[in-house]
């Protein structure tokens, strides 16, 4: 996989502009419902056919459908003739009785909308490593990817890589917009290293000890973002921020030890691009998803007025530091991880899902969190080839080993 350079066309064939057909997967989470405000506050750019949802808010999933129009409808969890009902009941609500969108219901739902043939762009929100089966759905349908869900890149990582076309993917993480809008500024050989900015989280300057006594409702706070749990607990152990240079280092083909992190509490400055002159590019912006959505879906194009700029007329200050690494390990814990290959990231990825679980369970510490993770990373003997059974194993290795590492078998 190679992302786009600035300096020449991308070699996939993107979507004719300025009218977009979009789907999205994870519609009613946090990246979801902020895709549709984009799409809603652009109508003469984008157009949603399709959209898929776990599937455990019935009634929102049914309203987006019918407030969309969109021509096909799925969900993860419940029945096909449950998502009937609920379609029909938001369409009569709405004064549409004969809305009849084909519907899917399962595990392969999301797969299945991803490949929905009447799309140019496959917007992929949803949360973990069941991302993946969709992403590379998309891929294999030959749909421009925008791409939120890491988790699917980080697991499958060479799997991805290998089902996508030069510059079919394109970022829709903050960080990742602004490292792709930042390399538009001068050639690959001129990358030097890339920047990836941390908000640090609610537990900035927090020694270890003080991290013994955290709660799941202080994780939850967190001070910039409106994010889903799992992300927000992540951000809070800075597991998400190590899932970012990850996905970094994949996207843009920079290596580890060229991705850096710099703790940034105003998450004005969304990622920076170093070159090789001393030159530093950023990009910022006050904090808003709906900006890299825009931008993830009208790639290359930017949506006027996506979202509201930074007021230079009032007084600011912007401060950096470094991360604390002693207090935070996860970033380093993942970079030996993915340098080591193989199935270890999955690894990685789905025993911190288990270990999230057990700590908004109250079976666990905060701080355990990513103890847990890196024994269990440390356990794993990894596999010599990467394929989508091999992964799924991995993962299904993780999962169960965490939970007997945690007593909860």
């Amino acid at each position: 996989m190679e992302f786009r350079d600035p300096g020449r066309p991308a070699a996939f064939p993107l979507p004719a502009s300025p009218s977009r057909k979009v789907v999205l997967l994870g519609s009613t989470g946090s990246i979801g419902t902020q895709a549709i405000d984009v799409v809603d506050a652009a109508p003469e750019r984008f157009t949603v056919t399709a959209l898929s949802a776990g599937g455990r808010n019935l009634a929102l999933v049914a309203r987006q459908a019918v407030h969309t129009r969109a021509e096909a409808v799925g969900i993860a969890a419940g029945s096909r003739e449950e998502l009937a009902v609920a379609v029909k009941e938001a369409a009569a609500a709405a004064g549409l009785s004969g809305y009849a969108p084909e519907l899917f219901a399962g595990p392969d739902a999301a797969a299945r909308i991803a490949a929905w043939a009447n799309a140019d762009v496959v917007l992929n929100g949803i949360t973990g490593s069941i991302g993946l089966a969709p992403t590379l759905a998309a891929l294999e349908a030959g749909h421009l990817l925008a791409l939120a869900n890491k988790e699917s890149l980080i697991a499958g990582g060479g799997l991805v890589k290998a089902a996508a076309q030069p510059g079919q993917i394109v970022p829709v993480d903050s960080e990742h917009s602004a490292l792709a809008q930042a390399l538009r500024a001068g050639s690959a050989a001129e990358v030097d290293r890339l920047v990836v900015t941390a908000s640090g989280g609610p537990f900035r300057g927090y020694s270890r000890g003080q991290l013994a006594s955290v709660t799941p409702a202080q994780a939850l706070a967190h001070p910039t973002w409106d994010m889903g749990r799992m992300v927000t607990t992540n951000s809070a152990t800075m597991v998400n921020k190590a899932l970012e240079v990850i996905e970094a280092h994949l996207l843009f083909d920079v290596p580890l030890e060229k991705i850096e992190v710099v703790v940034h509490p105003q998450s004005v400055v969304h990622s920076m691009v170093q070159f090789v002159d001393g030159s530093t590019i950023a990009q910022a912006s006050p904090p808003d998803m709906r900006l890299p959505i825009a931008l993830g879906l009208g790639w290359p194009e930017r949506v006027p007025g996506a979202a509201r700029p930074c007021d230079w007329t009032a007084a600011t200050a912007w401060t950096f530091e470094p991360l604390d690494e002693e207090v935070f390990p996860a970033v380093r814990l993942a970079k030996d991880a993915a340098a080591r290959g193989g199935t270890h990231m999955a690894v990685y990825n789905a025993a911190n899902e288990e270990a999230v679980e057990a700590f908004h369970g109250g079976r666990i510490g905060f701080a355990a969190i990513v103890d847990t993770v890196a024994a269990v990373v440390a356990e794993h003997a990894g596999s010599s080839e990467l394929t989508v059974e091999s992964v799924l194993a991995a993962e299904r290795w993780a999962r169960v080993r965490t939970h007997e590492r945690l007593g909860m078998m």
